[in-house]
């Protein structure tokens, strides 16, 4: 194992960042801040950011093949066009629960935008539960729900053969996997590959690697775990300096870097003073091992 370095690449504190997506069209790490409603892009080798704000809560962020990218905002899909920063709603989705918002979401093999909605938060990760379904927007923008009842939907990624889709509804503390029809982008036969332990934390967002195992981001566990979906367990923590970790997801050039975002909703002045770079998001090299390059959107 080569020594694995955890670094603070940006410093500004989010409230809630998330999705962190690759962008290797221009070299740099798109992601978003739920509350603080705006989606941002980081340049590693000039250390600028660039931001859009939104009129809403954006939940995650995802690459757009036509240029661009695809959000989830509130309750509507909608696209992001980064030249002038215009949003163009796509489709709406849970219109009959005004106080529902998108939360994570990520794009499957075949170009299509997935992203699941839960309630406002009452206070960190404190929800009305029951509320979230998951929802797929196709390439021709008509949405599918998969299901329902789900309380913070969360992290979500496909096996390196496109069977399987694993996803995370937080409140559960697993890591489930469905069935995966790619051609059709349908789900079945849902079923637990791993449950969280107590010190592990709350699970957030996920990514898989190029070995096929999943990296899961552990709210209030402050570390990311990797997971054999297969054998079911873990076989590695990487601890970070903040305890919010809330999402993960591979990068760089050859995709060999990790970036990990983090939140500081929620943290009072003593935990803040002890973690002041809570909000912030880490990059991790030296894992020895590689991820896989996003697809875009198709729509």
């Amino acid at each position: 194992m080569s020594s694995i370095k955890i670094e603070c690449v940006v410093t500004e504190r989010y409230r809630i960042g998330e999705s962190p997506v690759w962008d290797d069209r221009e070299g740099v790490l798109v992601y978003v801040d739920i509350t603080g409603q705006k989606v941002c892009r980081w340049n590693p080798s000039t250390n600028k950011i660039q931001s859009a704000s939104l009129d809403e809560p954006v939940g995650s962020v995802a690459l757009r093949k036509s240029g661009g990218y695809v959000v989830a905002t509130g309750t509507t899909f909608s696209a992001l066009n980064w030249k002038d920063l215009s949003v163009t709603p796509l489709a709406r989705v849970d219109e009959d629960k005004p106080n529902n918002r998108f939360n994570d979401g990520k794009v499957d093999p075949e170009g299509r935008f997935f992203a699941g909605t839960m309630s406002q938060e009452i206070r960190p990760a404190v929800v009305e539960r029951n509320q979230g379904s998951l929802f797929t927007l196709y390439a021709d923008h008509s949405v599918v729900k998969h299901f329902d009842m789900v309380d913070i939907s969360n992290g979500l990624d496909w096996s390196l053969d496109h069977k399987t889709m694993y996803y995370i509804d937080s409140l559960s503390y697993t890591v489930d996997a469905l069935d995966y029809d790619v051609k059709t982008g349908k789900t079945s036969n849902r079923r637990h590959v791993y449950k969280l332990q107590q010190d592990e934390g709350i699970p957030d967002g996920m990514c898989i690697d190029a070995e096929g195992k999943l990296w899961v981001a552990c709210y209030n566990g402050g570390r990311v775990i990797r997971i054999d979906p297969q054998a079911g367990k873990v076989i590695q923590t990487v601890k970070l300096p903040v305890d919010k970790t809330t999402s993960c997801a591979f990068g760089g050039k050859d995709y060999s870097e990790m970036y990990v975002t983090s939140a500081c909703d929620g943290m009072d002045e003593e935990w803040t003073a002890r973690q002041p770079q809570s909000g912030g998001i880490y990059k991790i090299t030296g894992l020895g091992v590689k991820g896989i390059a996003p697809t875009a959107f198709a729509g």
